[in-house]
């Protein structure tokens, strides 16, 4: 699609928290995926379920996951 932003969540940090980016552009560090929704949400897009949307890119793991792998 033309036009669309694109999304893309990183995978855990070894500090902790997911980087979430919208265009190449950092929004935020999330801890958990309420966190991911609030970032979409200030960035302008609302009603954005982040468990399921295909406008998210998940790296290294889903919304499931948040600890570094050991």
């Amino acid at each position: 699609m033309s036009g669309q932003r694109r999304v893309v969540v990183s995978p855990p940090s070894m500090s902790g928290g997911r980087h979430v980016r919208v265009d190449g552009v950092i929004l935020g560090l999330a801890l958990r995926p309420a966190d991911v929704a609030e970032f979409l949400r200030r960035a302008g897009f609302e009603g954005v379920d982040v468990e399921t949307s295909e406008l998210i890119e998940w790296r290294g793991g889903g919304p499931d996951v948040w600890a570094y792998p050991t």
